[in-house]
């Protein structure tokens, strides 16, 4: 699962949507050091990622928890996007997504506490859209740059298009 992000109360309302199958977080690992939720995010197992990092460990974990059938929930511009604009997507989940041979779903939500902390984002009353799309198609034959970058491309896209009917329902009322 794919969406894009404003917010770090997003896993959860992604999740809540998704109440029948939990959702294994990829998580920037400095939220693991928070007292409380630290302890929560372990529970919950979040793969924690050191952005900036080319380690592999997050991957090789996420690889592993997809083949045990586990949905992986990944925010692949990697960082919240503070314009509401979506960013440059980062081209880990089509690698994934190839080496496990495993679908791709997007999602996109709006109306999250913008450019708030977590505290602020979890008490601040916000009315939030989340719209889910069908499974992202793309050549799942090769892992070379060429369509690593195709596949990533065919993602994002399918994010910016639930973005924009978002936008359009937004519209109309």
């Amino acid at each position: 699962m794919v969406c894009n992000h404003f917010s770090s109360i997003d896993p959860v309302l992604i999740q809540s949507a998704c109440s029948n199958r939990l959702i294994t977080w990829m998580m920037a690992k400095e939220y693991m050091d928070l007292p409380v939720l630290g302890r929560v995010f372990r529970l919950l197992d979040v793969i924690p990622v050191d952005r900036g990092s080319r380690e592999t460990g997050p991957l090789r974990t996420a690889l592993r928890r997809l083949g045990e059938g586990r949905v992986i929930g990944i925010f692949p511009e990697g960082t919240f996007s503070t314009t509401g604009e979506l960013l440059e997507f980062q081209t880990g989940v089509a690698l994934m997504a190839i080496r496990a041979k495993v679908p791709v779903y997007p999602a996109y939500l709006d109306g999250t506490q913008r450019n708030k902390g977590m505290a602020q984002a979890f008490i601040v009353r916000s009315k939030s859209v989340v719209k889910f799309g069908p499974e992202v198609i793309f050549d799942r034959s090769d892992t070379s740059k060429e369509n690593i970058e195709a596949a990533t491309a065919k993602i994002r896209l399918a994010v910016e298009l639930l973005r924009m009917d978002v936008d359009a329902c937004r519209q109309m009322r």
